[in-house]
């Protein structure tokens, strides 16, 4: 059955199919360009440049200053606590020479080292000395570097109080604007559905179909996916509202065409066979055989059967004779496969 197709027809019509799936592509991926790039339509204003400009620099200043002044100090902390430990260690050094010293002068009891005693006990308060005096001086750069730090945190936490007001209002800004860039979105990918509706409608079966099914599949995928990345809180009642909207209206013209099909069916199931056969199409006639349905009322017919010469639902012709030859025939060929002759030119093309 399928010989009596045009061969180039169906392979046409399969890169026509790719055509509108390209052309598609590209109106997707421009589309999606545009609607991404929307977002730099409305500017965010960030907290710090909604609260007061002076105020603000004198609470970053004061917030440097104390960053520097605690950095000084922390310098200063670490210096004075490597001149303490040397200290330290000077220290344990003396105390340590001292004992032995002492150790070997009660060995030998020389009264000539007393003079010396007291030389080396002087010598050692004067390190012990030195080592309190670098305590202190750490002790010192503790309390500097603690201020400074205090400083730091009261200059920040007024900086994050003068801020904490102006992040609500950024906040609320960002909100109104994402509010906005949504709508703009859906002033563009609306209107485009609604046109998609419009070629389904009218166009689908136009000679530039291809362009006509390719906006159609752009529309739907920039409505329904392109959309969603960009949905504020409340975008989903809108895409789903739509969505059952469209879907209404499809199904609402489904089931009225499918009516009306049906009572063009049943007014060509009532019409004498020749002239049913002239409001048919060759290749769909053909097409419809293959599948095992008839031809005039679409009902499940078996060809298989050898005696089968009308159809059982709506009492068409099937197969006949050839008039030259007489052989049978499928009555919807136009040329006998047998003798060639002429044998049916009243379906159209």
């Amino acid at each position: 059955m399928n010989k009596g197709l045009r061969l180039t027809e169906q392979w046409m019509r399969r890169a026509l199919w790719l055509v509108a799936i390209v052309f598609a592509g590209f109106l997707i991926g421009l589309g999606g360009k545009i609607v991404g790039n929307m977002a730099d339509l409305e500017t965010l204003p960030s907290a710090e440049q909604l609260i007061d400009a002076s105020r603000g620099a004198a609470l970053r200043a004061d917030i440097e200053r104390a960053r520097r002044a605690h950095d000084a100090a922390s310098q200063a902390l670490a210096q004075a606590r490597q001149k303490h430990e040397v200290a330290q260690a000077n220290t344990r050094s003396a105390r340590q020479a001292f004992g032995n010293w002492i150790a070997t002068r009660q060995t030998t009891a020389r009264p000539d080292q007393d003079r010396e005693l007291v030389e080396r006990t002087r010598q050692l308060d004067g390190l012990v000395a030195a080592e309190r005096a670098a305590l202190a001086a750490v002790q010192d750069q503790q309390q500097v570097a603690l201020d400074a730090s205090q400083a730091q945190r009261r200059a920040t936490n007024a900086y994050e109080a003068l801020l904490a007001p102006a992040r609500k209002a950024a906040a609320d800004a960002a909100e109104r604007a994402q509010r906005k860039v949504f709508l703009y979105r859906l002033a563009l990918t609306l209107p485009l559905l609604l046109a998609a509706g419009w070629l389904f409608k009218h166009k689908r079966n136009s000679t530039y179909w291809p362009f006509a099914w390719g906006f159609i599949f752009f529309a739907l995928f920039a409505f329904f996916v392109e959309l969603v990345p960009y949905l504020p809180s409340y975008g989903g009642y809108v895409r789903y509202g739509v969505g059952i909207v469209v879907t209404v209206l499809v199904g609402r013209y489904a089931i009225r065409w499918l009516n009306a099909w049906l009572a063009r069916q049943k007014a060509a199931e009532a019409l004498p066979e020749q002239e049913r056969r002239t409001t048919m199409r060759y290749d769909v006639a053909l097409e419809r055989i293959r599948k095992n349905v008839c031809p005039s009322c679409e009902r499940v017919t078996d060809f298989r059967d050898g005696t089968l010469n009308n159809c059982p639902h709506c009492g068409i012709g099937l197969f006949d004779r050839c008039a030259g030859c007489g052989t049978r025939k499928n009555a919807f060929m136009r040329y006998c496969f047998s003798c060639g002759t002429a044998a049916n030119a009243s379906l159209a093309d």
